[in-house]
């Protein structure tokens, strides 16, 4: 055990969330022999297992007067915004605030396994877990952790069964972290997204651009980053360390890029080296491709070699509800993006496919769909809309895309999808694609955006069994 684990030993920590980070972090701290508080808003079974392990449990929004006082060190869920008053008294105490994932990072000590990590508003699991099909090709022992996945402070006390990790993190996380600095980190794009939680866009960026700590300020870490988009490539130049950017154009030296269909290293070789076929990338898309040339580049940045990459990206197999091609009834397609939960993922997504029934709405995070609307109407014949924010979309339709038919949806019981999907169905002719990349969340009416995607192919197939009988 590291000495910054046994540090933990008697001090005074308040876990805010008992979901699955927070729950693992209150475990730890307790097996670490600190004094451990967890504040949660219902009891439950992780309240419960939590309690019999020894820590204090406190139902409610927020602490009893007196306890921040008593208190060394805060950790938060993703759920707690720089605004919520608990945060804002703890900050104001001068108490640490951080996340899980600084946390683990705090417990290393020597020969702990090393991080590479992703951010992104979007790309952030398919670039994760192709990075780590990657390592594993190269033998490395290995896992995609962070924002999926085993909590990553699991893998900081048991840290002798991986050789590097690979390590998803969200703006939430990398807001509340304060020394964690991984040896190499990517940032694939910035878009507005989480405002509501950030308040600001420059807010939202500065966090992401946390996941470059380590090539600042003189250190030796490798910040590698999205050539292709403006606001990335801007905060690129200005970084003062080591910066390795990305491009699907043909690279330069010191980028990593594509040249007649490969993908071509010239970061981490003074000659260019040929990495793998752009064409056999999976999922589909160009946005797909840059994420493989970043998750090639952070396993070029640890040494690992080109015939790994190859290897690995080849033997990739896709996340779930990420442009998964459900089915084909009636000669339209039916397409699954429900991983699409804000307008930049949605775009990648509908710009794939030349003629779209677009099914949209949720959640939309305080975020304007107008832009994402005049950008794709021209391939719109079609659009089904469900979910809290549905108007929103539907007035941007109205304004930039007046020539397409709109249903709107207003269920939002367990059989919305299904009259979704039948609409959409009715609105399709074939060669159509009815795709679902709803540019907003899912809370207001599924479990998760993974809940969202299955009861949309649930209702596809429903259609095709129908169509079949008949």
């Amino acid at each position: 055990m590291s000495a910054a684990a046994d540090g933990y030993a008697g001090r005074r920590v308040l876990v805010a969330g008992t979901g699955i980070a927070g729950a693992a972090c209150a475990e730890v701290l307790l097996a670490l022999g600190a004094r451990v508080s967890v504040l949660d808003r219902v009891d439950g079974e992780a309240v419960a297992r939590l309690r019999t392990a020894g820590a204090a449990v406190i139902l409610g929004d927020e602490p009893p007067v007196g306890l921040l006082a008593a208190t060394d060190d805060v950790v938060v869920s993703p759920g707690f915004a720089p605004h919520t008053p608990l945060v804002r008294a703890a900050v104001a105490a001068g108490l640490p605030v951080y996340s899980e994932p600084e946390l683990a990072w705090r417990l290393r000590g020597p020969g702990s396994p090393a991080w590479l990590a992703v951010t992104g508003t979007n790309g952030k699991t398919t670039t994760t877990t192709m990075l780590a099909a990657i390592l594993r090709a190269a033998g490395l022992r290995t896992a995609a952790l962070g924002n999926i996945g085993e909590p990553l402070v699991f893998a900081a006390l048991d840290a002798a069964r991986f050789d590097v990790l690979a390590v998803e993190l969200s703006s939430f996380q990398l807001h509340w972290s304060s020394t964690l600095a991984p040896e190499a980190g990517a940032l694939l794009n910035l878009a507005d997204d989480h405002l509501e939680w950030h308040r600001t866009f420059e807010a939202y960026a500065e966090a992401k651009r946390a996941v470059w700590r380590a090539a600042t300020a003189g250190g030796a870490g490798v910040a590698v980053g999205n050539l292709d988009d403006a606001r990335v490539a801007a905060a690129l130049a200005r970084v003062d360390g080591r910066a390795v950017g990305v491009t699907l154009r043909e690279p330069k030296p010191g980028q990593v890029g594509v040249v007649d269909g490969l993908l071509v290293d010239r970061g981490f070789s003074d000659e260019p080296v040929e990495l793998a076929g752009a064409e056999g990338i999976r999922p589909a898309g160009t946005h797909n491709v840059s994420n493989a040339l970043h998750a090639a580049a952070l396993a070029r940045a640890y040494g690992v070699a080109p015939s790994a990459v190859a290897s690995g990206l080849a033997g990739y197999l896709p996340e779930l509800h990420r442009n998964a091609f459900v089915a084909m009834v009636g000669g339209v397609a039916y397409v699954d993006d429900s991983k699409a939960t804000n307008p930049h993922a949605a775009q990648a997504s509908l710009t794939a496919y030349p003629r779209v029934v677009w099914v949209a709405g949720g959640q939309l995070k305080g975020v304007d769909v107008t832009d994402l609307v005049a950008s794709v109407a021209d391939r719109l014949v079609g659009a089904v809309l469900l979910g809290v924010d549905r108007a929103e979309v539907a007035a941007a339709l109205a304004r930039h895309a007046p020539h397409v038919p709109v249903v709107a949806v207003k269920r939002t019981d367990d059989g919305a999808m299904a009259e979704v999907v039948g609409a959409a169905a009715a609105l399709a002719r074939p060669g159509d694609t009815v795709l679902l990349a709803p540019a907003a969340a899912s809370k207001d009416m599924f479990a998760s955006y993974a809940h969202r995607g299955e009861a949309f192919a649930d209702a596809v197939r429903a259609i095709a069994e129908d169509r079949g009988r008949g």
